[in-house]
């Protein structure tokens, strides 16, 4: 593997990490407060922190690593990364909120927003692993 590779494992882990604040503490945090017995509480939360960390690492490998696998060198990097990240989103973000929805009981309108608001993010980092790997040009 290659430094792009590594970069861009870390860029996507990044972004990965941030749009995870924004999506589920900022704009899910008042909708996640209401349902309060489903969800550990803050100081549980904060001491298994690095759980997160770990799960937002894999997820940038291999996240990284499937995008390298199938690039088109002759397609632009935009359309790539759109189609990748609804890929992904289609094989692991509605799936797992549809799972979590028929076994948990989160209000309909609560997964609606973490499937429009993560399938977002995710083609948002299908873009950007797409730019950070485009074929140098000959």
């Amino acid at each position: 593997m290659d430094k792009r590779f590594w970069l861009s494992a870390v860029v996507i882990f990044v972004l990965s990490f941030a749009f995870g604040f924004v999506v589920h503490a900022a704009l899910l945090g008042e909708d996640y407060a209401k349902l309060t017995g489903l969800f550990r509480p803050h100081g549980e939360q904060q001491a298994l922190f690095a759980y997160l960390v770990v799960a937002h690492a894999l997820f940038a490998l291999g996240f990284t690593w499937i995008y390298r696998q199938g690039i088109d060198r002759g397609k632009p990097f935009l359309g790539q990364g759109v189609r990748f990240g609804i890929a992904i989103a289609v094989l692991t973000t509605i799936p797992v909120y549809l799972i979590y929805y028929a076994v948990q009981p989160i209000p309909g309108a609560v997964v609606a927003k973490q499937i429009v608001l993560d399938v977002i993010a995710v083609v948002i980092l299908g873009i950007v692993v797409a730019w950070l790997n485009q074929p140098k040009r000959a």
